[in-house]
């Protein structure tokens, strides 16, 4: 008997453990041009805003050791846009849609919220509350716990569907704000997004990117995201995607160790979009080798001397 891959996130039924992480495949149409979406456990789609948004200056993404810069600034075509052109194609696909969104404000995300709870074809509402914005002076507006458990409040009670609250890694203590959504009713949590990071062109003494500071991703940012995952794992009672430097399945298997039911792909795919396949293969021979039958059996069960946690 082979091993069962499949998890449960708040109440999503998926294959497997995998999901694309937010802004790293657009909206599907261009995956799905390699492959069937339905080979993925879930898929998530790029950040859509209340409105029409221009997104950050170029240069957007600078490549840097070990990772990737990127400041796009949530390039959206709106959320009425994605509604009408988007979001039938996501509609056809057999596996579930998360949708990501971003505001400039908190009032921008009930709104969404609301939008977005008329239509069909969507399993869940990611919130993402980890990205620059205008109401708190450039700064994340989930850094703050109380506004982040504000905003995930507003966003439920606008919508029938399960909200994911996606958690910014540039706090003191990650666990304070993943309490307070939890607390505020978020039904998951994704984490972590990318480290505020700079690059400086030493020739042109100018910084290389357009908005001077942007967020790192790849694999230079995981040993923070398995340590953050495995420390909100042991603070909160719901499911968590772990994410930020998975490039291959012995990374996701890290994370799944660490707490996470599911494990969010980005940056690898940009560089290898057939990767997941890896992936999912290498946690099946891992499980089979390991005589494990499930991914509840080995989820959160790294070994740790509790003494020295």
């Amino acid at each position: 008997m082979k091993p069962d891959l499949s998890a449960t996130l708040c109440g999503i039924r998926m294959k497997n453990p995998i999901v694309t992480a937010s802004g790293t495949s657009g909206y599907g149409q261009e995956l799905a041009q390699l492959y069937d979406l339905k080979a993925l456990g879930a898929f998530t789609a790029k950040s859509i805003t209340l409105e029409k948004r221009a997104g950050n200056p170029n240069p957007r993404i600078a490549e840097c050791v070990s990772g990737m810069l990127n400041s796009i600034g949530i390039q959206s075509q709106g959320v009425r846009h994605f509604i009408e052109y988007q979001l039938p194609f996501l509609r056809k696909c057999e596996t579930p849609v998360i949708v990501s969104i971003s505001g400039n404000y908190v009032e921008d995300y009930p709104k969404l919220a609301a939008l977005l709870d008329r239509e069909k074809g969507i399993a869940a509402i990611e919130v993402n509350i980890s990205c620059p914005n205008l109401e708190m002076g450039g700064c994340s507006l989930g850094s703050d716990p109380e506004v982040a458990g504000r905003i995930v409040r507003l966003v439920k009670a606008s919508t029938q569907l399960p909200v994911i609250a996606k958690l910014t890694p540039n706090v003191n203590d990650i666990t304070l704000i993943a309490r307070s959504v939890e607390k505020n009713g978020a039904d998951a949590l994704t984490l972590i997004n990318t480290l505020t990071g700079m690059a400086i062109d030493i020739q042109t003494q100018r910084p290389r990117l357009g908005n001077v500071v942007g967020g790192l991703s790849g694999p230079a940012i995981k040993p923070v995201a398995i340590r953050m995952v495995w420390e909100v794992y042991r603070t909160v009672q719901i499911p968590i995607i772990g994410m930020g430097g998975v490039m291959n399945w012995e990374d996701a298997v890290e994370f799944i160790l660490a707490g996470a039911t599911a494990v969010g792909v980005g940056t690898a795919l940009l560089r290898n979009p057939w990767v997941v396949f890896e992936i999912i293969g290498g946690i099946e021979k891992y499980m089979e080798a390991k005589g494990v039958m499930r991914l509840d059996e080995i989820r959160g069960k790294v070994k740790v001397d509790q003494r020295k946690s």
